[in-house]
C-alpha cells in the first residue's frame, strides 16, 4: 500500500472505466479523481496537489497524444502514465518519446490494475530523482558561479596589486642616475606587467579558465611598444590565432614572449638602426608555435648572453615547465626564435 497522500489524476472520457479504476486504485491506498477529457484534466491540475496523471489515449475529438504536451508544458507538471490500446506499440513509443514517463496497455481484468499501479510508483520513483538531480545540478552550478566570481575577483587583486608594484618600480628607476640600474628595473617592471596583464585579462574575461592568446599579445605588444619607444624598433606586429590557452600556460607564454621582446628592443638594432619585431602564433597538429621575430644583426644560440643572462635563463626555464623547444632560426636575417609546445584547444 503507498502512501495515502500520493494523489492520481486518472483522465478518461469512459466514465465506467475511470470509476473502476478509481475503486481499484483506492483500495491501494492513493487517493484517485477522474477528469472525463483533457481540458477538465488541465483544469484541475491547475488546482495543484497531483502527482501522477494517467492519461488514456483515445477521446472523442482529440487523442491523448494531443493532450500531452500541453499538460507536461507546466513548471510543475507532473510525471504522466500513458494508457493505450492493447498491442498497440507505436503509440506507447511515441507517448514515450512525447514525455510520458510510462505507458500501460488497457486491458479488462486485474493485471491492468496491478501494472497500472506500478507505473504509478514507477513514475514517482523517477520524478523523485529528477529532482534530486536537478537540485544537485543547481548547486553544483551555484558552486561553479560562486568560484568563478571569487577567482575573478582574486585574478582583479593580482592585477591591480603587480600594477601598484610595477609603480614603484618605476618610481625607484626614475630616482636612478645608473643606465644599468635603470635597464635592469625596466626589464622587471615588464616581466610584472606582462604577468598582471594575464590576470586582468582573466578578471575581463567570461572564462577565468583561459586566455585569448591573440587578444593579449596584442595588448602585450601595445604595451611594450609605448614603453620601449626610445629602444629603436619602429614597429610591432602580432599575428595569432584565436585560441585560447590554459591560465597557467599563458602565464609562462606572457613571461617568454616579454623576455624576447625585450632581448630583440635591446640587442636587434644598435647604433640609431630601426626596424621591426614580430610576434606569431600558431596552433596545427596539437602544438602550438609562438615565435618572435626580427631583421635585426642576428644572435646565435651558442654566443655568449650579452648582458647578465638572466633573461635568456627565464626563457629556458620557463620553456622547461611547458615542456616545449626553443629553436633558433638561422636561415633569415636577425633573430627568429620560435618556442613549440603540446597544445589541445579549448
Amino acid at each position: 500500500m503507498t502512501d495515502p497522500a500520493v494523489r492520481f489524476l486518472y483522465i478518461d472520457d469512459d466514465v465506467a472505466m475511470a470509476r473502476l479504476v478509481q475503486r481499484k486504485l483506492e483500495r491501494r491506498g492513493y487517493i484517485v479523481e477522474c477528469a472525463k477529457d483533457g481540458q477538465e484534466g488541465l483544469s484541475r491540475l491547475e488546482l495543484g496537489g497531483i502527482a501522477v496523471v494517467g492519461l488514456d489515449h483515445e477521446m472523442p475529438g482529440v487523442t491523448g497524444l494531443d493532450i500531452l504536451p500541453i499538460l507536461l508544458s507546466r513548471d510543475d507538471a507532473p510525471p504522466v502514465v500513458y494508457v493505450t490500446g492493447a498491442g498497440d506499440t507505436r503509440v506507447a513509443v511515441a507517448a514515450l518519446k512525447a514525455g510520458a514517463d510510462d505507458y500501460v496497455p488497457k486491458e479488462a481484468g486485474e493485471e491492468f490494475f496491478d501494472l497500472l499501479a506500478a507505473a504509478i510508483e514507477q513514475s514517482l520513483e523517477k520524478a523523485h530523482l529528477r529532482r534530486e538531480r536537478e537540485l544537485a545540478e543547481r548547486e553544483v552550478r551555484a558552486a561553479r558561479d560562486r568560484a568563478e566570481l571569487l577567482l575573478r575577483e582574486v585574478n582583479h587583486r593580482v592585477a591591480n596589486s603587480l600594477a601598484l608594484v610595477g609603480a614603484c618600480i618605476q618610481m625607484q628607476k626614475s630616482g636612478l642616475s645608473d643606465p644599468e640600474a635603470r635597464a635592469a628595473l625596466g626589464e622587471t617592471q615588464a616581466r610584472i606587467i606582462a604577468i598582471a596583464g594575464i590576470h586582468r585579462s582573466l578578471y575581463t574575461s567570461d572564462d577565468v579558465r583561459s586566455v585569448r592568446i591573440d587578444l593579449y599579445l596584442e595588448t602585450l605588444l601595445a604595451g611594450m611598444h609605448s614603453a620601449m619607444a626610445t629602444r629603436h624598433p619602429d614597429r610591432f606586429s602580432v599575428v595569432a590565432d584565436a585560441v585560447s590557452v590554459p591560465t597557467d600556460k599563458a602565464v609562462s607564454l606572457a613571461v617568454i614572449v616579454t623576455e624576447l621582446v625585450t632581448n630583440a628592443c635591446k640587442y636587434a638594432y644598435p647604433d640609431g638602426r630601426i626596424g621591426s619585431i614580430r610576434v606569431r602564433a600558431t596552433a596545427a597538429d596539437g602544438h602550438l608555435s609562438v615565435s618572435v621575430e626580427d631583421d635585426g644583426v642576428g644572435f646565435s644560440r651558442d654566443d655568449a648572453p650579452q648582458g647578465t643572462g638572466l633573461g635568456t635563463r627565464i626563457v629556458q626555464a620557463m620553456a622547461t615547465s611547458l615542456g616545449a623547444q626553443l629553436n633558433y632560426d638561422r636561415r633569415h636575417a636577425g633573430t627568429w626564435v620560435t618556442l613549440t609546445m603540446p597544445f589541445q584547444p579549448m
